[in-house]
This record gives C-alpha cells, sequence and structure tokens, in this order.
C-alpha cells in the first residue's frame, strides 16, 4: 500500500507546486470566470510574451551600441560673402519756390482783379491831401493804369468793362516778371525841384535778384549757385574705372552707417562743408554682382560682391574741396534728378531713382 501512495503523494506535490508557478505568473484578468479552453490559450501566449520580454535586455547587453564619429577636418574653402559699403545722398534743397504753370499765373491774375472789383473804392482824400505832389502823381497814375493795384495791368473795376476780367491767349499780365517791371515803375519818384529851384535826381530803386544766376547761364555744374528751384545732388568720378556715382567707401572696423557717412563726407570734401546726415537708417540699397568671385587670400573670404547702403544728407553752406580726399575722388558735380540720369549707369541709377526728389 505504502507503494502506491508514495507515487500519488509526488504527483499531487507536483501538481500544487506547478499550480503555485502558473498562479505567480498569471495576469490579473486570467482570473476573471473564463472557459477552460480561452484560458490555456491566454496562459500560452502570456508565456511566450514574457519569455520575448525577459530575453530582450540579455541580448541588448550582450552586444553594447557603436557609435561612428567622422574626423574633425578642417575646411580648406574660403567662406562666401559681400563687401558692405556706405555711401552718401548729399543733397541741396530748392532756394526758390518752383516756376508757376501758365494756368496757375492766368488764375492767381484773375483772382486780384476779382478782388478789385469786390473791394470798397480807394478813397484818394484819406491819404492824400488835395493838389499836393502826392495828389497830382496819384492822378496821372490812376489815368493811365485805371485801378488802384499796381500789378494787374491795365483793369477797372467799376466801369462798363469790369466784368472783362479774364486775359487774352499771350497776355503778359500774368506773366511774374511783367508783375515785377510794374511796380518797378511805379516806385519810381520823377525828379523833382527843391525849395532853392535845383533838380533832384531820382532814387535808385532796389531790384529784386532773378531767378536765372550766372552759374545756369554758363552751365557751371560745380557750382551750389544753380537750379534754385531744384534739389541738387554731388555726385564724383572715380579714379578707378572713371564712374560716376555718390561717394561711398568700405565700413572700418565695428563703425555703423551713420559714422561711415560722417567719415565719407570728410574724406570726399574736405571740413569746408557744414552738413547734417538725415537719420540713422539707410534710404535704400544698391547690390552688385562681380563677374568672377575676388579672392581675400589673408582673411580666407571669397568676395561676390558689394552691397552699398545709402544714407541722406542736406549741405547748408562750403564746397567740397577734392584735392586731398582720401576715396579717390577725380570730379565731382552737382546735378539735378535727370541729369544724374546721363551720367550714372543703368544698374545704378535704377538701385537710386527712386531716392531722389523731383524737384
Amino acid at each position: 500500500m505504502s507503494n502506491i501512495r508514495r507515487p500519488l503523494i509526488e504527483m499531487t506535490r507536483a501538481y500544487h507546486s506547478s499550480r503555485r508557478v502558473i498562479t505567480q505568473i498569471t495576469p490579473p484578468f486570467l482570473d476573471q470566470g473564463i472557459c477552460n479552453r480561452c484560458y490555456r490559450s491566454l496562459q500560452r501566449r502570456y508565456a511566450s510574451t514574457s519569455t520575448a520580454i525577459a530575453a530582450t535586455p540579455s541580448s541588448i547587453e550582450s552586444s553594447p551600441p557603436t557609435q561612428h564619429t567622422p574626423p574633425a577636418t578642417e575646411s580648406t574653402s574660403p567662406r562666401t560673402a559681400y563687401e558692405i559699403k556706405a555711401s552718401v545722398v548729399l543733397s541741396r534743397p530748392p532756394i526758390l519756390t518752383r516756376d508757376l504753370h501758365p494756368f496757375e499765373k492766368a488764375f492767381f491774375l484773375y483772382q486780384r482783379r476779382l478782388n478789385e472789383r469786390l473791394a470798397l473804392p480807394f478813397t484818394r482824400y484819406f491819404y492824400y491831401q488835395k493838389d499836393t505832389p502826392g495828389d497830382t502823381e496819384w492822378k496821372s497814375k490812376i489815368k493811365e493804369r485805371k485801378t488802384p493795384a499796381r500789378d494787374i495791368g491795365v483793369y477797372s473795376g467799376y466801369g462798363d468793362e469790369a466784368w472783362n476780367d479774364e486775359l487774352l491767349v499771350g497776355a503778359k499780365e500774368s506773366e511774374p516778371q511783367e508783375q515785377i517791371e510794374a511796380l518797378l515803375r511805379d516806385a519810381e519818384q520823377p525828379a523833382t525841384e527843391d525849395e532853392e529851384g535845383q533838380r533832384v535826381k531820382k532814387e535808385k530803386i532796389e531790384k529784386p535778384m532773378p531767378r536765372v544766376t550766372e552759374a545756369d547761364r554758363t552751365g557751371d555744374v560745380k557750382s551750389l549757385n544753380r537750379a534754385l528751384t531744384r534739389t541738387l545732388y554731388l555726385v564724383v568720378k572715380t579714379l578707378e574705372g572713371g564712374t560716376w556715382r555718390f561717394p561711398s567707401s568700405t565700413l572700418i572696423g565695428g563703425e555703423d552707417l551713420h559714422r561711415a557717412a560722417e567719415r565719407i563726407i570728410v574724406q570726399t570734401g574736405g571740413i569746408n562743408m557744414n552738413t547734417w546726415i538725415v537719420g540713422n537708417a539707410p534710404v535704400g540699397h544698391h547690390n552688385l554682382h562681380y563677374p568672377q568671385p575676388v579672392i581675400d587670400s589673408e582673411n580666407r573670404i571669397e568676395r561676390l560682391g558689394e552691397k552699398t547702403f545709402f544714407m541722406k544728407a542736406r549741405i547748408m553752406a562750403g564746397q567740397p574741396n577734392i584735392k586731398e580726399n582720401k576715396l579717390g575722388v577725380a570730379d565731382f558735380k552737382w546735378l539735378a534728378k535727370e541729369e544724374v540720369r546721363k551720367e550714372v549707369k543703368p544698374h545704378y541709377w535704377a538701385s537710386v531713382k527712386n531716392m531722389l526728389a523731383e524737384r
């Protein structure tokens, strides 16, 4: 009997031991009530997954990762860059107002004649005592021009022809120069005799300066006393290449565009100019691409071209003196916008034309 019980006891112990192992490795969701077939299927799947997960770290530890680090090599090719330059658009603003259009001249004269029709009549005896030299002179002048106004031509605002206040085509009464001449003739005092019977000379009348100067008549483009109704710009001619452009130079060290513009003005035209740099930001730029890159072996830079930034400036007094300039300037001119276009190159003009004033 003992021989029969011993195998049974060992089988019972083995069965309980396997049950304990299965219970330990069985996931919690298998404790729910499911059929025997599904239970075994899930048990096999869970066991195979656990075996794969357990084997993964050992395989990773057995084969350490390999990392390929390329050797550090120094580049022998130069870096590409553009040469940064600053340029100064130095200008002289208009000194006189612009010339009037013929329609504007006729309109302004019409306004003055209309004012004569609407104004009260001139009271002569309030200003001149009767039978005095001033009264005699007034009567002679009013008889000639028919109106108290001195610069509107022959016109009467109170007669039958008062409505006829418009000008004919080609009439000179609306021309500013004709009006100036009329005022000068009216201001001239006739020669008179003093108490001793001696003839007194006429007083000299100061005339306004003409709008057209001597520099305009002779075509002196180096004078600032020309084209008084236009804005003039300083353009210079370079010794290298002989091209016309605005004064420019490469930035030195860590200077900004404002300081570079001040240096360019002094190095181009000397210190005898009273100038003013308008603002710290450029008003435009110009890109120049070299046909072939220029290699700067010392700094290991391959220059592809130039980038020029323009700074606006004004001149109040003085004149450039290029005899001792340091920027290679051979000549200079003061030109208006349309004159600048004739001197500079087309691609340069395309970059600067929108920065220049029309008048």
